[in-house]
């Protein structure tokens, strides 16, 4: 049985459940599947409880040596991304206090670049808005689902696409989060897994009006079926299924920020910590 672990947010829900509806199957992997936020996970694969763990893509190099990259189940923004949210009318002031979603998360290490004067708060992503709400924060990142949705007396101070952009040098997209694969499984069965899932996120992403009906029957998403379209047109579409040239670039341009920034020991590149598939054609050819 294979530990895999995944956020309860709709995009993550979508790319797997392809698996638990049978929709892909396979005679020599069973999964037992753990929903946590995404920072809950990225501290447990820190600890290396899970075989395979969503992740944030800014906690990968702190891993790399234990875990493998999957191109599958990624997620980026093009354009979108999560937003530097305050009340309405108010001036934030350099060492404003702000509420982020994990010390871990992509968010949580740009952000930081960005506003090192900032007071930070950790916070799960749910409580953020009501943390700038009742005043205990200045100001939230928002992330996941509630980037479309929040109240009225809020508003946008910045994009984190806008400031990806400028600290990365434009024409990238947003690396957000991934899935990371335990380097102590087989190669074999690393493959086959990667395969799998590949397959669930496809079936999913050409199948999305069908896969998120049965979402929403079951009471599995916390958005309604507008916001639910909406949210996976942004986060778990054809772009999803497999890291492209251009998604890898943007990847390694932010593992080059954080080295720099002095959040990782080493620079590394994307490209040498992916499963190498072309094992299995060579070892059965």
């Amino acid at each position: 049985m294979i530990k895999l672990a995944h956020s309860p947010d709709a995009d993550d829900l979508f790319m797997y459940y392809a698996i638990v509806f049978g929709w892909v199957d396979s005679t020599n992997l069973r999964f037992s599947n753990t929903a946590e936020d995404i920072q809950t996970l990225n501290l447990a694969t820190l600890k290396g409880i899970y075989d395979i763990s969503a992740i944030s893509f800014a906690l990968y190099p702190l891993i790399a040596q234990d875990y493998a990259l999957l191109r599958t189940g990624v997620s980026f923004g093009n354009g979108y991304g999560p937003k530097l949210i305050k009340k309405k009318n108010t001036l934030l002031k350099k060492h404003f206090k702000v509420a982020l979603s994990g010390e871990h998360t992509t968010n949580a290490m740009i952000f930081r670049i960005a506003y090192p004067n900032a007071r930070i708060v950790y916070k799960n992503f749910l409580q953020i808005e009501e943390s700038v709400l009742n005043g205990e924060v200045d100001a939230g990142v928002l992330i996941h689902e509630s980037i479309l949705d929040f109240d009225d007396s809020l508003c946008v101070e910045a994009e984190l696409w806008d400031i990806w952009q400028e600290l990365s040098g434009g024409g990238l997209p947003l690396p957000l989060g991934g899935m990371a694969l335990r380097r102590s499984l087989p190669l074999t069965q690393a493959i086959e897994c990667e395969n799998l899932l590949t397959k669930a996120v496809q079936l999913a992403v050409e199948n999305k009006h069908i896969l998120s009906q049965m979402l929403l029957e079951r009471g599995i998403i916390r958005v309604d079926a507008k916001q639910l379209d909406t949210y996976l047109t942004l986060y778990a579409n054809v772009d999803s299924i497999s890291m492209n040239d251009k998604e890898l670039e943007a990847l390694n341009r932010l593992f080059a920020l954080g080295y720099n920034a002095g959040y990782y020991r080493q620079k590394i590149k994307a490209q040498d910590y992916l499963i190498p598939t072309e094992y299995a054609q060579l070892r059965f050819s």
